[in-house]
């Protein structure tokens, strides 16, 4: 498909969104209009409420805040389960001995740890980081654990019959087959590193979008909630953006 025709019906569903959402929230439409502003808020409040935090400036403290958490949840979540799941996978043993306990640990509600991480290591930022790797790196773990056990046998057999050794195997062979498999997981970790760091913030914090958030919960601020919830979402489109271009540089071999 035409990469302007695509974007042209993203932003047609955006729109449409948006003009139901105002339909619904200022006639009667959909029922009372005051009923339902109040639980969905309006558009137009929640543009105007995200544009006086930008324009005051009072948003980006909050924003870098929670965008230090959720990038060191991610690059240390990211990195571990590479590093772990390509281990494992080249270990079966190992993967044996160790399967039960990991599958445990995954298992573990995050929300419970919060509490745990915050009481080891503060109100600070780095419970929020504790709390994004536990989400992050059972993803990476388990789709490079996957990617490295799918590469095709007779692929690696006609490379050791060419005389390559591990280290030649991981470059050539293992990294590039796994990558599409550790790309597809990042994507969906970046959203799981906001998560991360925006529930620690929430549960205990004195600043980042999480704390907003919960604050505009606290007196019922339905439009600030909206408005927090449209910048996280924001954020993360814009930080998945940025891996989509990582993606593409290092997967330009594959083919479309």
């Amino acid at each position: 498909m035409n990469r302007g025709l695509l974007i042209s019906l993203q932003i047609l569903v955006a729109v449409v969104t948006l003009v139901l959402w105002h339909i619904a929230s200022s006639t009667t439409l959909f029922g009372d209009p005051k009923t339902i502003s109040f639980f969905f808020a309006d558009p137009i409040s929640v543009i105007k409420r995200i544009w006086t935090w930008f324009s005051s400036g009072t948003i980006w403290y909050h924003l870098g805040i929670t965008l230090t958490e959720a990038v060191l949840a991610f690059l240390i979540g990211a990195i571990g389960g590479v590093v772990f799941g390509f281990w494992f996978a080249r270990k079966p043993l190992l993967a044996a001995v160790f399967d039960p306990y990991v599958k445990a640990a995954n298992a573990l509600p995050r929300v419970v740890l919060a509490p745990i991480f915050a009481l080891w290591f503060g109100l600070g930022i780095w419970s929020k980081v504790a709390l994004g790797v536990t989400l992050v790196f059972f993803i990476v773990f388990f789709n490079v654990y996957q990617g490295v056990k799918e590469v095709s046998q007779p692929v690696l057999n006609n490379a050791r019959m060419l005389g390559m050794n591990e280290r030649q195997l991981l470059r050539h062979i293992y990294l590039p087959s796994a990558l599409s498999w550790v790309f597809s997981s990042l994507h969906t970790s970046v959203g799981f590193a906001v998560v991360g760091a925006v529930v620690g913030e929430y549960l205990g914090s004195a600043a980042g979008l999480g704390y907003l958030i919960h604050q505009a919960e606290g007196v019922f601020d339905v439009v600030g909630v909206f408005a927090g919830m449209f910048v996280l979402m924001a954020f993360v489109l814009v930080v998945d953006g940025l891996v989509s271009l990582v993606e593409k540089r290092l997967l330009a071999w594959r083919a479309s």
